[in-house]
């Protein structure tokens, strides 16, 4: 049997008609699929897979929405009956174009469904070490687009990057510092990502998601492995498969009142070269074993 017809696409997708059993969909109620997990997955088929698996949430990245169509893409998700947890991404605020960039970002959420768009500062400006101007950059942006996303329903969160990526990808580097800027806004229009990989380092972290409380509008998981791949960035592993105490960040975002949804994101090269099906799968047994 096939998956029932969406509009976009689906229906050319075949999935089994299987659906786990009912603790089974009980446990992952709130559990999301970050596509960039299956990098490679076309989002049709993406989709399709987590219909099949009854998966209830999806984290989208702007690139292949723009690829498969916007509209398309909104209609696809929408009748397969999918909650868009969060879009990537917004930010990088040394570029020439940030601000319509991220109003065009913040339509995109909307058009999509979600309410959260998740922002990547950027690193420092080019030929610049002012780390600390650069995070004021970054607050007086966020300042400039919180109109905009208040008009849209669209909440702006503030992802903190592990330090590694100070220079050229976000100088927002833990989740104090995301919350320093979030503060001077309505929790609604402005609100913080707890991503594992970024804060599990941090010895207050405890204590700032406790801060963060209806301020926390994404919480993302994956694992960390020694040793890192040469490109760092591609060193995140699925869920149970390296040393971060996930069910323990769970329970701190869950007793500061988030009890949203819970997105596995994972960027590892070896998960990208498996079959979309395969990765999803370990996905969701790496959730049940050590997040929930």
């Amino acid at each position: 049997m096939t998956a029932p017809a969406a509009a976009g696409g689906l229906a050319a997708v075949n999935v089994p008609a299987a659906r786990p059993p009912a603790e089974a969909r009980t446990a992952l109620r709130r559990f999301s699929f970050n596509q960039a997990t299956a990098k490679h997955w076309p989002l049709a088929e993406v989709v399709a897979g987590c219909v099949a698996a009854g998966v209830p949430g999806i984290g989208l990245w702007r690139e292949p929405v723009a690829e498969y169509g916007l509209a398309r893409s909104a209609a696809l998700v929408r009748d397969a009956g999918l909650t868009v947890t969060s879009l990537c991404r917004g930010g990088f605020f040394t570029a020439d174009d940030w601000r319509d960039e991220n109003l065009r970002a913040i339509d995109e959420a909307a058009a999509l469904g979600t309410t959260e768009l998740v922002l990547v500062s950027g690193g420092l400006p080019a030929g610049s070490r002012d780390i600390d101007g650069a995070r004021a950059r970054v607050a007086d942006a966020i300042a400039e687009l919180a109109p905009h996303a208040r008009a849209a329903g669209v909440r702006l969160a503030i992802e903190p990057l592990h330090p590694m990526f100070s220079a050229d990808r976000c100088v927002i580097a833990t989740l104090g510092q995301a919350l320093d800027i979030a503060e001077r806004f309505d929790p609604g229009v402005v609100g913080v990502v707890v991503d594992a990989y970024h804060v599990w380092w941090d010895d207050t972290v405890y204590a700032q998601i406790a801060r963060a409380g209806d301020r926390i509008a994404a919480f993302q998981v994956c694992d960390w492995v020694t040793p890192l791949p040469e490109g760092v960035l591609l060193g995140r592993a699925l869920p149970g498969e390296g040393c971060i105490e996930l069910r323990r960040l769970r329970e701190a975002v869950d007793a500061a009142g988030y009890s949203g949804p819970v997105e596995v994101e994972v960027f590892n090269a070896e998960a990208w070269a498996r079959p979309g099906h395969e990765v999803l799968a370990a996905s969701v047994d790496g959730y049940l074993r050590h997040v929930v």
